[in-house]
């Protein structure tokens, strides 16, 4: 994931849990709670906190690891199988495919949808861009310079415009480009839940009348400094939409980054990218085994 590790959540984990075994002759329940407070405090969530503990506790017994240095094994196997959910972490490769972002305004979804669109067209994939949030001032203008960084066109109307007729459009163009894959911007915030729900569905309807050949994904972008709001968002979008993974997106500075533990399990949600930095390169694909291997790689 090429973070920093003295300035990730990766580091400060590791160094927490190293902190905790050391010096430690036997695994004791004080080892285990101050095991789960480093978990919570890293803002992976009491209830899946309590599920990995309690599975600590079996493995403890029935693997024999009784001693201080194999509980980071035990532990980094648990994590890692949370998150691990086998093909669904990778983004699909079918084409054509028509990829829906959606998440709240400031969560980096327009900005994720350019470093997308980039790591796309190094695939040799043929791309195209809609600016379907016509809600929010100069988001068809932000998306506009993404797509000029990546020479990739981008429809749009004008603000204010039917999100849907944007998306109808869109699927026009690639259709007649013949477009591998077309990533459509959304509204990150609408009056009520209800309006959300009744503008992705129309969306949603417009895609599978006109281009009913399509694969599909729809993704939501999570903000990993936005800790334990996260969560509430994954549930929110969740009831609303028919998610098929998330992006998360400020991974590199001072984000505890367990957010993604939490919002995997809990929501059994594969996790697709990470974004690791401000550089249109940053966005890595989610790897299971080297984002918790990140935790405890000394």
């Amino acid at each position: 994931m090429e973070l920093t590790k003295k300035k990730s959540f990766f580091g400060r984990m590791s160094e927490k849990i190293s902190d905790a075994i050391k010096g430690k002759a036997s695994i004791d329940d004080d080892l285990l709670d101050e095991l789960e407070e480093i978990l919570i405090t890293s803002d992976i969530g009491m209830e899946t906190t309590m599920k990995v503990i309690e599975k600590l506790r079996y493995d403890i017994k029935s693997k024999n690891l009784y001693n201080p240095e194999k509980i980071k094994d035990g532990l980094r196997t648990i994590l890692e199988d949370l998150v691990d959910k086998g093909e669904r972490n990778k983004l699909c490769s079918d084409v054509p495919l028509v990829i829906t972002m959606i998440g709240i305004n400031g969560g980096g979804k327009t900005t994720t949808i350019g470093k997308l669109a980039h790591r796309l067209k190094y695939e040799n994939k043929k791309v195209l861009l809609a600016a379907a949030d016509t809600f929010r001032a100069a988001a068809a203008e932000q998306l506009a310079i993404w797509g000029e960084r990546n020479s990739v066109a981008v429809v749009r109307h004008g603000e204010g415009a039917d999100p849907s007729a944007v998306i109808f459009d869109a699927i026009q163009s690639a259709k007649a480009r013949g477009i591998d894959v077309l990533i459509c911007d959304t509204a990150g915030r609408l009056q009520t839940k209800k309006n959300l729900m009744a503008e992705l569905e129309k969306m949603n309807k417009v895609i599978d009348r006109e281009w009913p050949e399509a694969a599909r994904e729809t993704i939501l972008v999570l903000d990993a400094t936005t800790g334990k709001n996260a969560v509430s968002q994954a549930k929110e979008f969740g009831a609303v939409a028919d998610l098929t993974g998330i992006i998360i997106t400020k991974l590199d500075g001072t984000a505890k980054g367990g957010i993604a533990i939490t919002v995997a399990d809990e929501f059994d949600m594969a996790i697709k990218f990470v974004g690791v930095g401000e550089g249109i390169d940053d966005l890595k694909p989610f790897v299971p085994a080297e984002f918790i291997g990140g935790i405890f790689d000394e």
